[in-house]
């Protein structure tokens, strides 16, 4: 499945903001829940499908960076932010 790029919806509470926004994947966040979770190391930002594949594809401990839909200007925004997958609706599939 293609992962960036991909649009879906946010079913989570923590960004309350995004709830019934379509969203634009635009990075992964490898493992970005663990406890040692290090975002200075290689490989943990992803924006590459082929370099997400190889890393394993998107798992449930991960954030993906998202920019919601702004209707009234027609385009995504710039801000983002970083939902963990399984409050994305593409990877309820992942919830525990």
């Amino acid at each position: 499945m293609k992962t960036l790029g991909t649009t879906t919806t946010y079913d989570g509470t923590e960004h309350r903001c995004l709830r019934g926004h379509e969203l634009l994947i635009v990075a992964v966040m490898k493992n970005a829940l663990r406890a040692d979770y290090d975002p200075d190391k290689d490989g943990q930002y992803i924006t590459d499908e082929r370099d997400l594949e190889r890393a394993g594809g998107v798992t449930a401990d991960d954030r993906v960076e998202v920019q919601p839909w702004l209707e009234a200007e027609g385009r995504f925004s710039f801000v983002s932010s970083d939902p963990r997958t399984i409050d994305l609706a593409c990877f309820a599939s992942l919830k525990r």
